[in-house]
């Protein structure tokens, strides 16, 4: 089938990679020309493991990029939407969904002939059968069903393993305007055995993404609120207690003659210095904005951003425990990206963490193995270091946000340095007992007590 794809982010250069590694003609739409020369060349614009590989196997053959839509949704017969839904002031922005689909709708204007247009972009329900429809109806002149067709097909990748989840989906939603719609975007997936095939209409498609989202981010708030709790009662560490809770049968099964099978979900519901990304904390803010437009208080959800936003405070709390003055001290904050095993540094928690440090008169230093957002406006100011040994060799404390495999050399880096700094884990990756001084996410200890480390 031949595909355009408006956007070239983490969703829209993965979906359409992979939707050309497997023989359909894509073409990939972006208005900045760096990227679209990058995409030509075969270079990746964002960091994701395999996407690389893929590029150059399908860059001139079945994948090319470029800036101009409007030849782009004339050359197709299906259009995605994959621009961002940022969010502000506490809602949910959707002025490029809205800008793409007008400019869908100028090209289909002149186009000869039935075209789908699918929003791939994470947005509210509703917002497909009406702000879209709308915009692409006022624009073309069609009318939806009987001009064009719409549909919602909502993505469900983590940043840093995209392509494997796109390759190898665990599920595949397909809203749809009409039925015809849903037989258009299901017939792209053909080629994808094995996952199950939701059919639905848009704004339940839309629903289901905000709603996995939005379990993601409770599990994770949940962990933390319980580890905020093992810290205050002493003798007791997060990490024992939630264990005990993924042995459950709801989390582990165990099947005769196999071993123990754990529910993916059990990673999330480990405490942690907060979630960050392009997606959890703009979906539950998004989710809480329609709520609030709409009438309804959502006081669960309200309070999962609550305790995310204060999980640097967590952090904070550890270190003051034992440097309570931090005018002039050095402090070393390992991890910018939200998470490892990518570059995608958008809400990541380091960020307000190295703000606090910053207004109490720490002398920060940065490091991360990937991220490089020296123009970020937070890190006015923080020494961005060029390896870890660099990044903790004047460090009177260590704080860990980003789970980086590369971190786990921590204690020998530190330990050839001669060096004993504070160490506040806040993914709870390191072996406590190696280091002179260690606090940890959840971890506390009553006087007299066993050390938790």
């Amino acid at each position: 089938m031949r595909i355009s794809i408006v956007g070239t982010g983490y969703v829209g250069l993965v979906s359409g990679a992979c939707l050309a590694d497997v023989g359909h003609e894509v073409i990939c739409v972006d208005m900045d020309p760096a990227k679209v020369d990058m995409i030509n060349s075969g270079r990746p614009t964002i960091h994701e493991l395999g996407l690389a590989e893929i590029l150059a196997r399908t860059v001139g053959k079945t994948l090319r990029a470029t800036a101009d839509l409007d030849r782009a949704v004339r050359d197709t017969d299906v259009t995605f939407i994959a621009v961002g839904t940022p969010a502000r002031d506490g809602r949910i922005d959707l002025g490029y969904v809205r800008a793409a689909a007008a400019e869908i709708g100028r090209a289909l204007k002149v186009k000869p002939g039935y075209h789908t247009v699918v929003v791939k972009s994470t947005v509210i329900p509703g917002t497909t059968d009406h702000v879209v429809r709308q915009a692409v109806e006022d624009a073309s002149g069609r009318a939806a069903g009987a001009g064009f067709g719409l549909g919602m097909n909502p993505e469900f990748l983590t940043e840093g393993r995209a392509v494997e989840d796109f390759s190898k989906p665990d599920r595949i939603v397909i809203g749809g305007f009409d039925e015809r719609s849903r037989q258009v975007v299901g017939g792209i997936y053909e080629r994808f055995d094995g996952a199950p095939r939701i059919f639905t209409n848009n704004t339940t498609a839309e629903f289901i993404k905000y709603a996995s989202n939005a379990a993601l981010a409770t599990a994770i708030s949940f962990a933390n609120e319980i580890s905020r709790l093992c810290r205050s009662v002493g003798d007791v560490d997060v990490v024992d207690v939630m264990k005990g809770v993924h042995e459950s049968i709801y989390f582990t099964t165990r099947l005769p003659g196999h071993g123990p099978v754990v529910a993916p979900i059990t990673s999330f519901l480990e405490a942690g210095c907060g979630f960050g990304g392009s997606c959890l904390p703009k979906d539950v803010t998004a989710l809480v904005g329609q709520g609030r437009d709409l009438g309804l208080d959502l006081p669960l959800l309200s309070a999962v951003l609550a305790v995310n936003r204060g999980q640097p405070d967590e952090m904070l709390r550890l270190v003051d425990a034992h440097i309570p003055d931090l005018r002039d001290v050095s402090v070393t904050v390992l991890g910018i990206a939200f998470k490892p095993d990518t570059d995608d540094v958008r809400e990541s928690p380091a960020f307000p963490l190295i703000e606090r440090l910053k207004a109490r008169g720490a002398r920060v230093t940065a490091y991360d193995p990937v991220a490089r957002p020296a123009g970020h406006d937070a890190l006015q100011g923080v020494t961005l270091a060029g390896s870890l040994e660099d990044a903790v060799a004047s460090a009177d404390a260590v704080l860990l946000v980003t789970r980086w495999a590369e971190f786990g050399r921590l204690a020998d880096v530190l330990a050839q340095s001669g060096r004993q700094p504070l160490v506040v884990d806040g993914r709870r990756m390191l072996d406590g007992s190696r280091f002179a001084r260690y606090e940890g996410i959840g971890r506390s200890m009553l006087a007299g007590g066993r050390d938790a480390g």
